[in-house]
């Protein structure tokens, strides 16, 4: 049986009426195990998707709160393999989909097609790449269409017209809105920057948009949701995950799923 993907996810959402709510976690934070009972979590209290983070030893595009979890996980012993075992078994027993976030070098070492393969296979829908831009993607581009992975590209408010249309022809699931400029980290108010993002790619052609960093709160879910197709949760999740463990991450992500 073939997972729901992304994009059948989203469309789902849209034909009831609503947004979906995506969380992300780093994997191998705080330990393997513990970040795979917390992702579970996620799923189990209603998360529409779950973004897995792959830990890296320059986290460029991470705030603190993600790239000390990140460190974390590395200096326990995280390493890119890891990755499937822990995807095979948060898929276990249910459909949400999956989606792993990484830096672009780690797959290129392991071998695109490879990485790739292995991915889906243990239940992922397909990849998001921060650092990767679609005119410097063109091995990802041919082993994802070939191979049937979704790909989710950044749009931040710096990129020009060009660049938004080049994101939104290339990402299948969705466009992932960076709704501040620099870099992750729960904010008291989401920019009015991400606003003007959505519409300026909905411009551009993109079918279905993700709005991430900076979310934090019900709130800004429910704002995000009354001009985006998702909302992006991290930095509060790893946080919160962080302070209190499973018990106060699973509060917090009741109160992002069930919000009224």
């Amino acid at each position: 049986m073939s997972r729901t993907t992304l994009t059948q996810r989203i469309d789902a959402a849209r034909a009831e009426g609503r947004g979906v709510v995506i969380g992300y976690l780093p994997l191998g934070f705080p330990t393997l195990s513990a970040s795979v009972e917390a992702a579970k979590v996620l799923v189990q209290e209603g998360f529409d998707a779950v973004e897995l983070g792959i830990p890296y030893s320059d986290p460029v595009m991470d705030g603190p709160v993600i790239a000390r979890a990140t460190q974390t996980a590395l200096e326990a012993g995280f390493r890119l393999r890891d990755t499937f075992g822990a995807v095979r078994e948060i898929a276990q027993g249910n459909d949400t989909p999956l989606v792993v976030m990484t830096y672009w070098n780690p797959v290129l070492q392991y071998g695109t097609s490879q990485f790739t393969t292995e991915l889906l296979d243990a239940g992922a829908t397909g990849l998001i790449t921060p650092d990767l831009i679609p005119d410097e993607a063109s091995e990802w581009l041919e082993a994802s269409s070939k191979l049937g992975a979704e790909r989710v590209f950044l749009a931040a408010p710096s990129s020009s017209d060009e660049r938004l249309k080049a994101a939104a022809d290339a990402s299948e699931g969705f466009v992932y809105a960076v709704s501040t400029m620099g870099i992750t980290g729960a904010r008291e108010d989401v920019d009015e920057a991400a606003k003007s993002l959505v519409a300026r790619l909905r411009a551009q052609g993109a079918q279905r948009i993700c709005v991430g960093l900076g979310i934090s709160t019900p709130e800004q879910v429910t704002d995000v949701l009354s001009y985006a197709d998702g909302a992006i949760v991290g930095s509060a999740l790893v946080k919160a995950l962080d302070h209190g463990g499973v018990e106060e991450l699973r509060e917090l992500a009741h109160s992002l799923v069930h919000r009224h």
